[in-house]
């Protein structure tokens, strides 16, 4: 990917890019649907629900399994679930902690934009200790109203930053995020969590297989 623009700020996805949530989140879900005696596999959930908007999840999940049950009832349930885990056993990924150090050291702007909603954002940050970096810099699709893969957000935390779209990069670990970069016409960078990760071929796109190695394209 060439250089053609300066880049002034970073915008970054948050669950799987900065922390590694991903399985956990997956796990609450197995653990809340088998309180209803539903059996999910985990790494068939990894393959299907990263990066989408939580509601459509519970819902495409309920549909598969062949369950009736409210939103209102099951979306509670599955956030409590989900914060246990956390508390339990989250992690920033690695090399992250380093590189947005390295990103502060040398005055790059940096903000959030993710598909979850801002109070789930500042908790996973906090335990992880990464929140200093990106306060009052959160930008969620609830804000948006509008989920990736749709750009609005991307707009959305470009011009509250005060940094043209094209003086942006965009960093996530899914397809759908990627695919929100790829509608947002910016620059975007792929975090490939595991050799296993799918990809994509765009021109505007570039695969990362691991954090830190973003230093070497800005």
């Amino acid at each position: 990917m060439k250089k053609e623009r300066p880049i002034q700020c970073v915008i970054f996805d948050c669950d799987g890019t900065l922390v590694d949530s991903e399985k956990l989140c997956n796990q609450a879900l197995v653990n809340i649907f088998a309180k209803f005696g539903v059996t999910l596999d985990i790494d068939d959930c990894m393959r299907h629900f990263q990066g989408g908007k939580m509601a459509d999840i519970l819902t495409e999940t309920c549909k598969r399994a062949g369950l009736t049950i409210s939103l209102d009832v099951l979306e509670p349930i599955y956030r409590q679930e989900c914060n246990q885990l956390f508390e339990k056993g989250l992690q920033p990924i690695q090399g992250v902690p380093e590189l947005l150090a390295t990103l502060t050291n040398n005055n790059y702007e940096m903000c959030i934009a993710s598909n979850a909603p801002v109070h789930k954002i500042e908790h996973i940050l906090g335990l992880t200790g990464l929140l200093p970096y990106f306060d009052g810099k959160l930008f969620s699709a609830f804000e948006a109203n509008s989920w990736k893969p749709e750009p609005d957000l991307l707009h959305l935390a470009a011009m509250n930053m005060g940094i043209p779209l094209q003086q942006c990069i965009f960093v996530d670990d899914t397809i759908t995020g990627v695919m929100a970069g790829i509608n947002a016409d910016i620059r975007t960078f792929h975090f490939l969590a595991t050799p296993e990760s799918e990809q994509i071929e765009h021109p505007n796109v570039t695969q990362l297989n691991a954090m830190p190695q973003l230093l070497e394209y800005i």
